[in-house]
C-alpha cells in the first residue's frame, strides 16, 4: 500500500489546550522552549509525528495562539492539509479563534475537525451551547459541516474517536505532489556541533534524497543534502507532506535564514512583484490606501511591501475579490497559486489573504485595461493551459493540445519549445508531449516495482520488460512508458538484459534465508563432476520449498554456474570447463566420437550429451561423424 503523508495544524485561542491535545495524540510535548515552559504558552512552532492506519502518516503542527505570535502561526498553517480547531468548552469561540479561522480560509485550508476540549469543566447543557455557537460561527465558511469531537486531553476521553475522525478526513484528502520539483520553505535554521548547518521545514512538493545537490533561494547558494531526518529518524529521502530536517553541506549557519527556500531546480522564480487575487476580512477595518505599507506572509517568508490598486484609490471592507499587486522590499520565491496573508504592520492586524495570479508582475497603468488583463491571467496563462491539459491527459500531440487549449499553432509551438527547454515537459519523438513530473512518477513506479520484484525473486536476472510495462499501463499511456523506460536505461537508473530489466546496481544472488543450503547443493554438484546425480536427487531431505528449487534451477543455468547435460541432469561449470579444455588441448581442428571418448574417458551415457552441449554452446559444429572447433568466443 502506498504511504501517504500529511500535515495537520492544531489551531485555536491561547490556553484552549492545543499543546495538551497534541501530546495526548502523539505522546510528544511540543512546548520545548524554556520560555514556553515558564509562561505556559507556545511561542515557536511545535511538531509531533502521528502514525495512523492504512499507511497514513501525519505531522501535527502545534501553532501559537497568542496574538503576538501570529506570524509563527501563519508560517505553521501555510503547508497544512487538515486543521484541528481547538475550542475550550468553558470559554467557546474567542478572538484568536476568529482570526485563526480567517487565516486558515485565506490560506486555502479546506478540511477541519472541531475539537471541543476541557469537557470535564462543563456540564452537558453548557457543552451543547458551545457546540451551537461554533456551528453558527462556521456556517457560511468552507468549514461548514466539519465533524465535532468532544474530548478531555488529560483523561484521554475522546482521543481515540479523534484519531479515527482524522483518518476518515485524510483518507478523502488529496495529498501533495511528490512528483514535481522539490521545494521546502525553511522555517527553522540551527547548527549542530560537528555536523554544521541544519534547516527544517515541511516539504511542499517533490522529493529530496540524501546526497542530492540543492539550491537555497533567493540567494542562489548551492548546497548538498548530507543527512535527512523525519521526526528525528534518519531517512534516505523525504517527500511532499513530510516534516523534515536536512543537514546541509557547503553553507554557514549565518548564510541561511527563515523564509529562504530549499529547491532542487533552477526553474523556480525569484521575484519582488506579485499580481494577486485578494479577499479581505469579514469585519470592518481602517481603509487601506493606495501604496500603503503592508506585511506579506507567504510560505515561511515575511516581507514588507506596498499594495498597488488599479481600480480604486483605497480598499475598504468588500465581499468581492480584488485583483491588485504587491511590490516587495526584497525578493522571495513563489509559484502561481501560492497562498498568502496580508497584514497591516501598524496597528498590527490582518487585512486579508488570497493567492498569487502571476509571480512575476510588471508595471501596469491604472484603469480597467489592467484589471481585465489581471482577470485573464487569473483564469490562466497559455503555459497554464498546456500544463493543465498534459496533467489531465498525460500524453498529447500538437493537434490534441490545440484542441484542448484553443491556442493557435504559432503560440502553442513557442510555448512547447520553451517548456521543453526549461524542463517543465518532455517531447516524446513521434508521440507528443508529457509533463516532466509524469516521467518522475513513472520512474518511481518502475523502481518500486523492480525493488519488490528483486526482493521476491533475488535469483532472477530481472523482471520481464513486457510485464513491467503492462503493470503500469492502466495508469499511463504505453508510448510514454516505453519512452520512460528507454530514458531510464540511458540514464543508467535501470539496466536491460535481453527481455529483462533490473535496477542498475542489482545482480542475481541467493536469498539470505536459504543461502547456506543452496550453496551446499551447488558445492555437491561441483564435487560430483561428471558423475552427477539426477538434479532432483540433490534436494532429497532438503527443507527448500518447491518454488525455491525451481528458482535455484533457473539461477544456476542463467548464471552459467551449471549446464543442463540431460533433461534431468545438470553438471557444474567446473566439470564442463575441465572437460572442454582437455578435449581442446588434445585434438586438432576436428575430432570424432572415438577420439573424444579416449581423451575424456567418459561413458557413452555422459559423452553424447556433453558433445551435444558443446554444439549448443557454439564451441563445436558437427558435420557427419566429425566435430569442428569454432573460433574462440
Amino acid at each position: 500500500m502506498e504511504e501517504r503523508y500529511f500535515t495537520i495544524g492544531m489551531a485555536g485561542h491561547i490556553d484552549h489546550g492545543k499543546t495538551s491535545l497534541t501530546k495526548a495524540l502523539t505522546n510528544v510535548d511540543t512546548d520545548r522552549l524554556k520560555e514556553e515552559k515558564e509562561r505556559g504558552i507556545s511561542i515557536e512552532l511545535g511538531y509531533a509525528p502521528l502514525q495512523l492506519e492504512n499507511g497514513v502518516f501525519a505531522s501535527i503542527v502545534d501553532v501559537p495562539g497568542h496574538e503576538r505570535f501570529i506570524r509563527q502561526m501563519i508560517a505553521g498553517v501555510a503547508g497544512i492539509d487538515l486543521v484541528i480547531l481547538v475550542v475550550a468548552a468553558d470559554e467557546g469561540i474567542m478572538p484568536q479563534t476568529e482570526e485563526h479561522l480567517e487565516i486558515l480560509q485565506f490560506l486555502g485550508v479546506k478540511r477541519c475537525i472541531v475539537a471541543i476540549s476541557k469537557i470535564d469543566r462543563v456540564d452537558e447543557v453548557m457543552l451543547e451551547l458551545v457546540m451551537d455557537d461554533i456551528k453558527e460561527r462556521l456556517a457560511g465558511t468552507v468549514f461548514h459541516g466539519a465533524p465535532y469531537v468532544a474530548l478531555d486531553s488529560l483523561s484521554g476521553t475522546g482521543i481515540e474517536e479523534l484519531k479515527q475522525t482524522i483518518l476518515v478526513e485524510l483518507n478523502t484528502t488529496e495529498y501533495r505532489d511528490a512528483y514535481g520539483s522539490f521545494r521546502l520553505p525553511i522555517d527553522q535554521v540551527f547548527s549542530v556541533q560537528g555536523q554544521g548547518t541544519v534547516v527544517r521545514g515541511t516539504v511542499y512538493e517533490g522529493v529530496v534524497r540524501k546526497a542530492a545537490q540543492l539550491l537555497i533561494l533567493p540567494g542562489e547558494i548551492p548546497v548538498k543534502a548530507r543527512q535527512i531526518q523525519v521526526h528525528h529518524e534518519e531517512r534516505e529521502q523525504a517527500r511532499a507532506g513530510q516534516r523534515t530536517a536536512i543537514n546541509l553541506g557547503g553553507i554557514d549557519r549565518t548564510a541561511v535564514k527563515r523564509g529562504d527556500v530549499l529547491v532542487d531546480s533552477e526553474h523556480f522564480l525569484v521575484t519582488d512583484t506579485l499580481d494577486v487575487a485578494l479577499r479581505v476580512i469579514g469585519r470592518k477595518f481602517a481603509p487601506l490606501k493606495q501604496r500603503t505599507a503592508v506585511r506579506l506572509h507567504i510560505g515561511t517568508s515575511e516581507v514588507m511591501g506596498k499594495v498597488i490598486f488599479f481600480d480604486r484609490k483605497q480598499l475598504e471592507q468588500t465581499p468581492d475579490e480584488v485583483l491588485c499587486q504587491i511590490r516587495l522590499d526584497e525578493k522571495i520565491v513563489v509559484r502561481r497559486g501560492d497562498r498568502f496573508i496580508l497584514r497591516r504592520p501598524s496597528p498590527m492586524e490582518t487585512i486579508g489573504g488570497g493567492w498569487v495570479i502571476q509571480p512575476n508582475g510588471g508595471r501596469y497603468r491604472f484603469g480597467t485595461e489592467t484589471t481585465e488583463m489581471l482577470r485573464q491571467h487569473q483564469q490562466g496563462t497559455p503555459q497554464d493551459l498546456v500544463a493543465d491539459a498534459l496533467n489531465n491527459y498525460q500524453l498529447l500531440d500538437e493537434q490534441q493540445l490545440m484542441q484542448q487549449t484553443s491556442l493557435d499553432a504559432g503560440v502553442l509551438k513557442a510555448i512547447l519549445a520553451e517548456g521543453v527547454a526549461s524542463g517543465l515537459w518532455m517531447e516524446i519523438p513521434r508521440q507528443g508531449y508529457g509533463l516532466s513530473k509524469t516521467f518522475i512518477k513513472i520512474k518511481d513506479e518502475f523502481l518500486e516495482s523492480l525493488r519488490e520484484f528483486h526482493e521476491e525473486f533475488p535469483m532472477r536476472t530481472g523482471m520481464g520488460k513486457a510485464e513491467m510495462i503492462q503493470s503500469a499501463s492502466a495508469a499511463f499511456p504505453k508510448p510514454l512508458l516505453e519512452y520512460s523506460l528507454n530514458l531510464l536505461v540511458e540514464q543508467q537508473e535501470i539496466k536491460r538484459t535481453g527481455q529483462f530489466v533490473a535496477i542498475a546496481y542489482f545482480g542475481p544472488h541467493l536469498p539470505k534465508k536459504w543461502r547456506a543450503r543452496m550453496e551446499q547443493i551447488i558445492e555437491a554438484l561441483e564435487k560430483d563432476g561428471f558423475q552427477a546425480k539426477k538434479w532432483e536427487e540433490y534436494f532429497l531431505g532438503s527443507p527448500l520449498p518447491k518454488k525455491e528449487i525451481s528458482e535455484l534451477t533457473a539461477y544456476v543455468l542463467e548464471t552459467s554456474q551449471a549446464y543442463r547435460l540431460k533433461e534431468d541432469t545438470l553438471i557444474h561449470r567446473t566439470a564442463f570447463q575441465e572437460a572442454f579444455q582437455l578435449l581442446k588441448e588434445n585434438t586438432g581442428s576436428s575430432f570424432d566420437l572415438k577420439q573424444a571418448k579416449d581423451i575424456l574417458n567418459l561413458s557413452r551415457k555422459y559423452m553424447i550429451p556433453f558433445l551435444e552441449l558443446l554444439d549448443e554452446q557454439n564451441y563445436t559444429r558437427r558435420a557427419d561423424d566429425q566435430r569442428y572447433w569454432m573460433e574462440e568466443k
